[in-house]
């Protein structure tokens, strides 16, 4: 296709949406349109599916919540992601199938091959050109949430024991991918991040 397809990754608290922000902005600096979106809810029955996983009281078991998941990327590939790549747009995407690789197979103990597998399915094999995986330690990430004040939703009140293992499985995923994921040290300045962010971009707009 003749769009480009780029996904931010990291553990909740990372700053995925502010350089995504950012990044739009470069991007779009350079003539390009740029399409933004979200997992989940970037569609409107991904938003009805959002409430489900994220906000509705009591449990989901981890084979419902994966299967959720995955329903809620097919849709999203379908209508709004493969469209815009068709039509030559940038798409810049907060969290994609890696995520659910990371929470639902590392995080829950699902195997983690199995819920990839389930995802490419859903998605007819839809990658994306560049993953940037924003790296940070479970403790840290935890305090920048706690400051921004707003309500954790049902993931973002887990453990540390399990953000920890989320980490580990994006780790591993960067590992066995080093040709699509860029993997940055978040505790970097804002500003040293996007830089980075951006010298990659501009290799793959060019």
């Amino acid at each position: 296709m003749p769009g480009l397809f780029i996904s931010f990754e990291g553990i909740d608290g990372v700053g995925k949406s502010t350089q995504a922000d950012e990044l739009e902005e470069f991007v779009r600096a350079r003539g390009f349109d740029v399409v933004r979106s979200f997992e989940p809810g970037g569609t409107e029955l991904g938003q009805e599916i959002r409430h489900l996983l994220l906000h509705r009281k009591g449990d989901v078991s981890p084979r419902a919540e994966a299967l959720l998941y995955a329903a809620d990327r097919s849709h999203h590939v379908a209508t709004k992601i493969r469209p815009a790549l068709e039509a030559g747009k940038v798409v810049i995407a907060d969290r994609y199938l890696d995520s659910s690789v990371a929470y639902q197979g590392a995080g829950r103990d699902l195997e983690t091959k199995e819920i990839r597998d389930l995802s490419l399915w859903a998605t007819n094999g839809l990658l994306p050109k560049l993953t940037v995986l924003l790296d940070l330690d479970p403790e840290t990430a935890r305090t920048r949430r706690d400051e921004t004040g707003t309500e954790p939703d049902r993931l973002e009140r887990e453990k540390i024991d399990f953000f920890a293992a989320v980490r580990s499985g994006y780790l591993e995923l960067a590992a066995n991918e080093p040709e699509r994921f860029l993997v940055v040290d978040a505790t970097k300045s804002r500003e040293e991040i996007q830089q980075l962010i951006r010298a990659r971009v501009a290799e793959l707009l060019a």
